[in-house]
């Protein structure tokens, strides 16, 4: 057996959800597990490989675990997930000081690399890492869109949805270990059950997660646009627990581009479901994210681009700059536009979008808002609304008048200030009962 391990996770939250289930079964081996790297015997690196910062971070925090190994800090180094699923031979090459690499999801390989024995019942467990009350699900692998600047098919394979009763019993798992916030999450959530049901079964997963007595809010993640079910938004218009919110990476709103980076959607189709969204479900929170400096977009196609964005209103986007990614269908149209200009338009498209955040929360002012409170900092408690997904949105700052909150509850509050990312509110009632 290896003495005292630390597991190191990079890049999204699937990723994230991958270690946890690693670290269950290093728990379930009686092998000793412990956050800081630096007090471990081994070091598990679960990497990213997505695009080249991530890649960078994946590398040199390899390259750190090296040198404590060659120093006698730490005794064995494994490297796992995407980046060395993608570079496993480049790897071994550049860095033969790891002891063994692993790709995605080997939890069996690396437990017996450990000393242990893969315990198959409880690969619906996981040891959480995020705060109790929030938990990410997995709902598939893998990726079936053939996106021209997307690695992912490359890493993760074509997509594999999990059957619904595992699915099930993992969230029951969750809810019972106080998990009361589920995120779903997936390459594309819409997907999901196609391969093993035979049609897009999202909307049922939906329901019956509902029914799990604890779980209070169910979130919606990574939803692709291309052919978003209408029964999905008859659900989400209609089914109390599941979040009024939507998470729709669209990447660009100019056809020239769309088409480019085989996306299978159009401007028009775009707008007609943004619009369907807000026109059945009135008040939903809408998230996207954009791609700039693709290879073929130009000064035009960034100015319709945004004005796309003046004229939606996003509640939130996320910017990313175009990555050239070796084996993917755009490699070939290089990477022509510079890395000042990429950062000028990611800069452009955050201040539009910091206006219009402020606006949004504007409209909040006066209003009452369910918040789930997760922290403390200073003089306020810290917590999220059905508008806010764990890490990547803003908070609900709650000021210290009523000492009696509880963190991982549910309250009432009502909104009377606000910045371009923040609500600030004060509690209005006692803490709600969970259904």
């Amino acid at each position: 057996m290896s003495g005292k391990v630390s597991v190191i996770t990079l890049g999204c939250s699937k990723n994230t959800v991958d270690s946890e289930r690693l670290m269950k079964q290093i728990q379930s081996n009686k092998i000793g597990l412990i956050d800081d790297p630096n007090k471990a015997d081994t070091v598990i690196i679960n990497t990213c490989g997505f695009i080249e910062a991530a890649k960078e971070e994946s590398i040199n925090t390899i390259l750190e675990a090296v040198a404590m190994k060659k120093s006698g800090k730490i005794k064995k180094v494994i490297v796992a997930g995407c980046l060395s699923e993608r570079y496993k031979e480049d790897l071994l090459k550049e860095i033969p000081e790891v002891d063994v690499y692993f790709g995605t999801e080997n939890y069996e390989g690396i437990i017996k690399e450990l000393g242990g024995n893969l315990k198959k019942e409880l690969l619906g467990e996981r040891l959480i890492t995020t705060p109790s009350h929030t938990a990410y699900l997995k709902i598939s692998e893998g990726c079936d869109h053939p996106c021209s600047f997307c690695a992912i098919p490359l890493m993760r394979g074509l997509h594999k949805s999990k059957p619904m009763e595992e699915l099930i019993r993992e969230a029951e798992f969750l809810a019972a270990n106080n998990t009361k916030e589920l995120v779903l999450i997936a390459q594309d959530t819409t997907d999901y059950g196609k391969d093993i049901y035979g049609k897009k079964n999202i909307s049922e997963l939906l329901r019956k997660l509902s029914e799990i007595k604890g779980i209070e809010w169910i979130r919606l993640m990574y939803a692709y646009p291309s052919k978003f079910p209408d029964e999905l938004i008859d659900e989400i218009k209609t089914n109390p627990k599941i979040c009024k919110y939507v998470d729709i990476p669209l990447q660009h709103i100019s056809d020239d581009v769309l088409k480019s980076m085989r996306r299978g959607v159009t401007a028009e189709r775009t707008r007609k479901l943004l619009h369907k969204l807000r026109k059945e479900i009135p008040d939903i929170t809408i998230r996207t994210t954009f791609i700039v400096g693709y290879p073929n977009e130009t000064e035009k196609d960034f100015d319709e681009l945004c004005d796309f964005i003046r004229e939606i209103k996003f509640d939130r986007i996320g910017t990313f700059t175009f990555s050239v990614e070796e084996n993917t269908s755009s490699f070939i149209l290089g990477n022509p536009v510079s890395e000042k200009e990429k950062e000028r338009r990611k800069n452009v498209l955050m201040e539009i979008q910091k206006d219009i955040s402020l606006e949004r929360n504007e409209s909040f002012l006066g209003k009452k808002l369910k918040v789930l409170v997760e922290s403390v900092e200073g003089d306020f408690f810290v917590g999220r609304s059905y508008r806010d997904a764990p890490e990547v949105d803003g908070e609900v700052l709650i000021r210290k008048n009523n000492n009696k909150i509880k963190i991982g509850s549910f309250y009432d509050v009502e909104i009377n200030d606000c910045d371009e990312y923040d609500l600030f509110g004060d509690i209005l009632l006692r803490e709600r009962e969970s259904k």
